[in-house]
Protein backbone atom coordinates (compact mmCIF):
# COMPACT_ATOMS: atom_id res chain seq x y z
CA UNK A 1 0.00 0.00 0.00
CA UNK A 2 1.06 3.63 -0.24
CA UNK A 3 1.81 6.03 2.60
CA UNK A 4 0.80 9.46 1.29
CA UNK A 5 -2.38 9.57 -0.83
CA UNK A 6 -1.84 13.24 -1.77
CA UNK A 7 1.64 12.53 -3.14
CA UNK A 8 0.21 9.54 -5.02
CA UNK A 9 -2.50 11.75 -6.56
CA UNK A 10 -0.02 14.44 -7.64
CA UNK A 11 2.48 12.01 -9.15
CA UNK A 12 -0.21 10.10 -11.05
CA UNK A 13 -1.61 13.33 -12.53
CA UNK A 14 1.91 14.48 -13.51
CA UNK A 15 2.74 11.16 -15.17
CA UNK A 16 -0.59 10.93 -17.01
CA UNK A 17 -0.17 14.49 -18.31
CA UNK A 18 3.36 13.74 -19.56
CA UNK A 19 2.15 10.60 -21.37
CA UNK A 20 -0.97 12.45 -22.66
CA UNK A 21 -3.34 9.85 -21.18
CA UNK A 22 -7.01 10.87 -21.17
CA UNK A 23 -7.64 9.23 -17.77
CA UNK A 24 -5.74 8.20 -14.67
CA UNK A 25 -6.83 6.14 -11.66
CA UNK A 26 -6.04 6.64 -7.97
CA UNK A 27 -7.17 5.09 -4.71
CA UNK A 28 -10.08 7.07 -3.31
CA UNK A 29 -10.00 8.93 0.01
CA UNK A 30 -11.90 11.89 1.43
CA UNK A 31 -8.89 14.20 1.04
CA UNK A 32 -8.18 13.26 -2.58
CA UNK A 33 -11.87 13.70 -3.42
CA UNK A 34 -11.83 17.19 -1.86
CA UNK A 35 -8.67 18.11 -3.82
CA UNK A 36 -10.22 16.81 -7.05
CA UNK A 37 -13.34 18.91 -6.38
CA UNK A 38 -11.16 22.02 -6.21
CA UNK A 39 -9.31 21.06 -9.41
CA UNK A 40 -12.61 20.45 -11.21
CA UNK A 41 -14.16 23.73 -10.01
CA UNK A 42 -11.06 25.67 -11.13
CA UNK A 43 -11.07 23.99 -14.57
CA UNK A 44 -7.87 21.96 -14.30
CA UNK A 45 -9.59 18.57 -14.82
CA UNK A 46 -12.73 17.65 -16.73
CA UNK A 47 -14.33 15.21 -14.31
CA UNK A 48 -13.73 12.43 -11.81
CA UNK A 49 -15.75 9.43 -10.74
CA UNK A 50 -15.36 7.09 -7.76
CA UNK A 51 -16.04 3.41 -8.42
CA UNK A 52 -16.49 0.62 -5.91
CA UNK A 53 -14.64 -2.62 -6.44
CA UNK A 54 -16.84 -5.69 -6.09
CA UNK A 55 -13.99 -7.99 -5.10
CA UNK A 56 -12.28 -5.78 -2.50
CA UNK A 57 -13.20 -2.89 -0.21
CA UNK A 58 -10.83 -0.53 -2.04
CA UNK A 59 -12.49 2.29 -3.97
CA UNK A 60 -10.84 3.79 -7.06
CA UNK A 61 -11.30 7.24 -8.53
CA UNK A 62 -11.02 7.69 -12.29
CA UNK A 63 -9.85 11.20 -13.24
CA UNK A 64 -10.59 12.60 -16.70
CA UNK A 65 -7.76 14.98 -17.55
CA UNK A 66 -8.30 18.17 -19.53
CA UNK A 67 -6.36 19.05 -22.69
CA UNK A 68 -6.62 21.84 -25.24
CA UNK A 69 -4.91 21.10 -28.58
CA UNK A 70 -2.90 18.29 -26.92
CA UNK A 71 -1.60 20.70 -24.22
CA UNK A 72 -2.53 19.71 -20.64
CA UNK A 73 -4.54 22.18 -18.57
CA UNK A 74 -2.22 21.42 -15.64
CA UNK A 75 1.22 22.60 -16.70
CA UNK A 76 2.64 22.12 -13.22
CA UNK A 77 1.62 20.74 -9.85
CA UNK A 78 3.77 20.60 -6.72
CA UNK A 79 3.13 19.16 -3.29
CA UNK A 80 4.01 21.62 -0.52
CA UNK A 81 2.92 20.08 2.79
CA UNK A 82 4.33 16.58 3.30
CA UNK A 83 3.96 14.04 6.11
CA UNK A 84 7.44 14.89 7.42
CA UNK A 85 7.01 18.65 7.18
CA UNK A 86 3.59 20.25 7.40
CA UNK A 87 3.29 23.83 6.12
CA UNK A 88 0.68 26.11 7.73
CA UNK A 89 -0.01 29.77 6.94
CA UNK A 90 -2.39 32.37 8.25
CA UNK A 91 -4.78 34.04 5.83
CA UNK A 92 -2.75 37.21 5.31
CA UNK A 93 0.41 35.26 4.44
CA UNK A 94 -1.09 32.77 1.96
CA UNK A 95 1.11 32.54 -1.14
CA UNK A 96 0.16 33.68 -4.63
CA UNK A 97 1.17 31.09 -7.21
CA UNK A 98 2.75 32.68 -10.31
CA UNK A 99 1.41 36.09 -9.28
CA UNK A 100 -2.16 34.83 -9.28
CA UNK A 101 -2.05 32.74 -12.48
CA UNK A 102 -2.05 29.48 -10.52
CA UNK A 103 -3.76 28.33 -7.34
CA UNK A 104 -2.66 27.06 -3.97
CA UNK A 105 -4.86 24.32 -2.53
CA UNK A 106 -5.39 24.97 1.19
CA UNK A 107 -6.98 22.75 3.83
CA UNK A 108 -8.95 25.02 6.17
CA UNK A 109 -11.55 24.63 8.90
CA UNK A 110 -14.21 25.03 6.18
CA UNK A 111 -12.76 22.30 3.95
CA UNK A 112 -10.28 22.18 1.11
CA UNK A 113 -10.38 25.45 -0.85
CA UNK A 114 -8.24 27.67 -3.06
CA UNK A 115 -5.94 30.37 -1.73
CA UNK A 116 -8.16 33.10 -3.16
CA UNK A 117 -11.26 31.80 -1.34
CA UNK A 118 -9.30 31.40 1.91
CA UNK A 119 -7.87 34.93 1.64
CA UNK A 120 -11.31 36.44 0.96
CA UNK A 121 -12.88 34.59 3.92
CA UNK A 122 -9.95 35.24 6.29
CA UNK A 123 -9.08 31.53 6.61
CA UNK A 124 -5.66 30.11 7.24
CA UNK A 125 -4.62 26.50 7.08
CA UNK A 126 -2.34 23.85 5.67
CA UNK A 127 -1.00 24.49 2.18
CA UNK A 128 -1.38 21.20 0.34
CA UNK A 129 -0.19 21.94 -3.21
CA UNK A 130 0.43 24.53 -5.90
CA UNK A 131 -1.20 24.12 -9.31
CA UNK A 132 -0.51 26.17 -12.42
Amino acid sequence: MYIDPIADLIIRIKNANKARHPHCAIYASNMTTAILNVLKNEGYITNFETKKSQKTTVHKTIITLKYKDQVPAISGIKQISKPGLRVYQESKKLPRVLSGLGIAIVSTSQGVVTDKFARNNNLGGEIIAYVW
